[in-house]
């Protein structure tokens, strides 16, 4: 890899050179619509690349004004070559056939899509394209009608980040240290507060494992952390606690998935989540065949803001949300025993009854049941510290990954919407009042 990035700077050394001879040594390249012009119709490759990299140094001096009217140019200048399209059409028309049908495909695809498999030409092109669609997301949402140029980032990016490209691999104490330190700066659920909290959580009893991709070898793209331990785990204060006694993995039974954090921002919407578990589960059942258990211990996010926004059509739930609430009630053992049970119910319904479209209104249960999961527990208490009571009421959720099922459930959910729970589930659902009961959302 350290040898063909070097290969890439010296073509585009030897490119620059050309482009300096052609346009003037000092030219800054303030003209981003000559600049992309000429990069997608360069056929040479040392001027191509040259071209590339001019275009990345002058995006990353551009303040965020300077982005949008760079991602605005590329809407309105680099769309669908209309006259092509129209004249494949024609074709067709006139003789359909494979060569038509594929005239039309590649006609029917904007310039833009020439302009970023430009970009990526440069040498660290594919971070610069990963962080031109992060600064692209941030500007959509107060100019949604660039939603056609993220568009065709996303087509791109989903297919140089196809599943067969990404190697997974094991993090341990031994991983280099640029990368470890990465695991502290993207740990998105349960904060990694130093390098002795890391190095717990990767100890004996701790297994992570990360998504690289082999144009960014040391970032990782997702990584999951998972405690060895018996039985399922309610409490994720008790899985991060330094105190509590250690086991080997070798006596453990069940594996608990604890934390899943996407690293970066550029490939939002592009799932690497779900082939990460799964073949993390493969590799943990090769490895311990003493494990019998997979199940993750997951936040709730959404559920806490559910209940405020319900607080003014339901006096129960505005009860309830006013007593948990009230200052030092995670404190008060009488009042938590006066609302575990209504906020339990609630809970449950919301996870499964509460809806979006075909799928749970909460993204953490979409994405596990979409998976093929199991809905197995609610745990009262389970992440008490401020970020978990603002996200989920300080509750968290099981879900149980049955290898002989996940296939089966995943089929039921996806072809008609099936949400699989436990009788733990279906009792807290039996129980649940009418008023309480939940309409889909639109």
């Amino acid at each position: 890899m350290t040898f063909f990035r070097t290969f890439l700077s010296s073509i585009a050394d030897a490119g620059r050179d050309l482009l300096d001879g052609r346009q003037g040594r000092d030219v800054k390249p303030a003209d981003m619509h000559v600049l992309c012009s000429d990069l997608i119709t360069q056929k040479g490759e040392a001027l191509g690349t040259a071209l590339a990299c001019t275009v990345v140094d002058a995006y990353r001096e551009f303040d965020e004004a300077g982005k949008r009217v760079f991602f605005e140019m590329l809407l309105m200048d680099f769309d669908v070559d209309q006259a092509t399209l129209n004249t494949a059409i024609a074709e067709y028309q006139k003789a359909p056939g494979p060569i038509t049908t594929q005239a039309v495909a590649l006609s029917s695809e904007s310039l833009r899509q020439r302009v970023i498999r430009g970009v990526n030409m440069a040498p660290g092109g594919t971070r610069a394209v990963i962080n031109m669609r992060e600064d692209l997301l941030a500007l959509l949402r107060g100019n949604p009608d660039l939603q056609p140029v993220d568009s065709d980032f996303s087509h791109l990016l989903s297919s140089w980040f196809n599943r067969g490209f990404l190697e997974l691999r094991r993090i341990d104490w031994s991983t280099p240290a640029n990368v470890l330190e990465k695991l502290i700066t993207y740990e998105a659920v349960h904060e990694i507060r130093d390098w002795d909290d890391l190095r717990r959580r990767l100890d004996q009893d701790r297994r992570c494992y990360a998504f690289f991709h082999p144009a960014l070898p040391d970032e990782p793209l997702i990584f999951v952390e998972v405690a060895l331990v018996n039985g399922l785990s309610g409490s994720v204060q008790n899985l991060l606690d330094d105190e509590l006694p250690r086991i080997t993995a070798e006596s453990a039974d069940t594996a608990i998935f604890y934390s899943i954090s996407n690293c970066q921002k550029g490939l939002r919407g592009i799932s690497f989540g779900n082939f990460l578990i799964k073949q993390v589960v493969s590799e943990l059942r090769a490895e311990l065949s003493n494990l019998n258990t997979f199940s993750t211990l997951s936040p709730i996010p959404g559920f806490h803001r559910w209940l405020q926004e319900r607080q003014e059509s339901d006096p129960e739930t505005s009860h309830l949300l006013l007593t948990l609430e009230a200052p030092g009630s995670i404190e008060n053992p009488d009042t938590l025993s006066e609302i575990q049970k209504p906020l339990m119910h609630l809970c449950a319904n919301y996870l499964v009854n509460e809806k979006r479209k075909n799928g749970p209104l909460n993204t953490v249960a979409r994405f596990h049941l979409g998976n093929g999961a199991r809905l197995e527990r609610i745990n009262w208490l389970g992440d008490v510290s401020k970020k978990g009571w603002a996200e989920s009421a300080s509750l968290l959720v099981n879900y149980k990954y049955d290898l002989a099922k996940i296939e089966t459930n995943h089929e039921m959910y996806a072809n008609d919407g099936t949400i699989v729970y436990s009788r733990e589930i279906a009792s807290l659902l039996e129980d649940v009042p009418a008023s309480h009961l939940s309409k889909t959302t639109p």
